[in-house]
């Protein structure tokens, strides 16, 4: 596990802290006394006292708690941590601790109070992992967010780009001389395409058959693209019942089938399914494989990239995403998991 700043001014902070507290009554009592050797004295007498609490405390914040009690081994924490205790406990009584003599007739009383104060250092050392834990997590949290507001930037600057809406607006201006009717259809889904995008894709969720509208009205623009060479089939089934999803996910999916897959020169196709299975949405995109010349290739890698990175986001672990390049054809489903 690498170590990141934070770990190193954690561990520098408490160092300093049980320091502080060795040398602190040594260093009264000899500003008190003028006295090098009573104040030598108190400080072995302290680092008797010290010592065993800074070890428990330190056992418990950098291994027992994260490694125990965290992964659910309470037992095996509250065994360990008898241990400890027993252990400082060991060492009090011990010969080799400096203790007066005259303070050995009490020792009992001692160590019963020196066994509530290590419960304390430890309530102290779980109190402060947690604190340190909550503050991590808050701090991935934010960067995930700014992540996912960077991300959501880009893709959105990726998607209906002003060379979209330009070729669109062509094919229209096209359309019009040849049949007035459709090019006004056409306009009709452009105006509910655009307003789709600047009021509902702020929204986290959507209801299916808002994007499945969405959906339709894009794929009829790329029609506009291809000629008779091109066959698109187009299967977006409305779910039995209500379901939500995260808008505008799966568009960079549908530019690339068109861009990729249709070649105004050579038999082309592009097949797009959406459907629900259980509580589940499953989309799929095949196409034909004809890939673009590196100079034409502009952002093609960046809507993907997007996609992936949302669908992290917003369905960790409840998603799977499938592609494969076939002989003649390119092929990627998208399932969700638990919609509803």
């Amino acid at each position: 596990m690498k170590l990141t700043r934070q770990d190193y001014i954690l561990a520098g902070g408490q160092a300093l802290l049980w320091i502080t507290l060795w040398l602190i009554p040594p260093a009264i009592d000899f500003f008190i006394r003028f006295n090098p050797s009573s104040a030598f004295e108190v400080w072995k007498i302290n680092t008797g006292f010290i010592t065993p609490l800074a070890i428990v405390f330190t056992a418990n914040f950098y291994v027992l708690v994260p490694y125990l009690l965290y992964r659910d081994r309470k037992m095996l924490f509250g065994l360990m941590n008898l241990l400890l205790i027993t252990g400082a406990n060991l060492w009090i009584f011990s010969p080799k601790a400096d203790f007066p003599d005259e303070w050995r007739s009490g020792m009992y009383m001692v160590a019963f109070g020196a066994f509530f104060l290590h419960l304390l250092v430890i309530g102290c050392a779980v109190g402060f992992r947690y604190i340190v834990r909550w503050g991590d997590m808050q701090m991935r949290l934010k960067e995930e967010r700014q992540k996912n507001a960077e991300a959501e930037l880009a893709w959105l600057k990726n998607q209906l780009n002003p060379h979209f809406l330009f070729n669109t607006l062509n094919n229209i201006s096209s359309l019009v001389q040849i049949d007035q009717d459709t090019a006004q259809e056409r306009i009709g889904q452009l105006s509910d395409l655009l307003r789709y995008t600047l009021y509902e894709s702020n929204h986290e969720l959507v209801p299916v058959e808002g994007e499945i509208e969405f959906m339709s009205n894009y794929i009829e623009l790329m029609r506009l693209r291809c000629n008779e060479l091109a066959t698109v089939e187009v299967d977006l089934r409305i779910p039995p019942k209500p379901m939500r999803i995260v808008p505008l996910l799966f568009i960079s999916l549908i530019e690339n089938a068109f861009k990729h897959g249709v070649n105004s020169r050579k038999p082309s196709f592009v097949r797009i399914r959406f459907k629900a299975e259980g509580d589940d949405l499953v989309f799929t995109c095949e196409n034909s494989d004809h890939p673009k010349p590196d100079v034409n290739r502009s952002g093609s890698g960046i809507g993907l990239e997007n996609l992936r990175r949302r669908l992290d986001l917003a369905y960790p672990g409840r998603y799977r995403y499938d592609q494969a390049l076939r002989e003649n054809s390119y092929f990627v489903q998208i399932t969700l998991r638990d919609c509803l």
